[in-house]
């Protein structure tokens, strides 16, 4: 997680009964991994006397800041933000590497193609892709089963 931020601060009141999320975030930065991924990422902690609720800044490594209340955002959440966007900014960075434009622009033509991976079966069209691997063989095996137990005449009413 700390691999995509370059600065990680968190603030919140020690006597705040929200800081539920900025402790278990502080505890995921200070782990062994995250913190081995990135040495340079700086984690400040705040602690404040106000009545501020409590708040998790992180600085990317493309300096873009995002603020997240802790109070209503769980730890887990916030990592799952920074790591998509994380992983959109690598994908980002190889495309300008290869001397791609960004963001890619596909050409309305191609739009409208049908998708790789995709069957009509019994007059559906079925996604035979999940997180971009293709089930095509292990879902033709399943509806093959499952048309060998329906009839001829269920098959057909299936279709309609």
């Amino acid at each position: 997680m700390l691999k995509f931020l370059s600065k990680v601060r968190i603030e919140f009141n020690a006597l705040d009964p929200r800081i539920a999320s900025c402790m278990e975030f502080l505890a995921q930065c200070n782990a062994r991994k995250a913190k081995e991924s990135n040495p340079a990422c700086q984690v400040q902690v705040k602690r404040r006397t106000d009545d501020q609720p409590p708040q998790i800044t992180v600085t990317f490594v493309n300096g873009v800041e995002e603020v997240f209340d802790a109070t209503s955002t769980p730890a887990q959440t916030i990592r799952t933000m920074i790591l998509d966007k994380g992983h959109h900014l690598e994908t980002e960075q190889m495309f300008r590497e290869a001397g791609e434009k960004w963001p890619v622009v596909i050409p309305e033509e191609e739009l409208r193609q049908p998708a790789p991976g995709t069957k009509k079966i019994i007059g559906l069209k079925i996604d035979l892709t999940v997180k971009g691997y293709l089930f095509e063989p292990v879902l033709e095996f399943v509806l093959c089963l499952v048309l060998a137990m329906l009839s001829p005449r269920k098959a057909e009413e299936k279709k309609m």
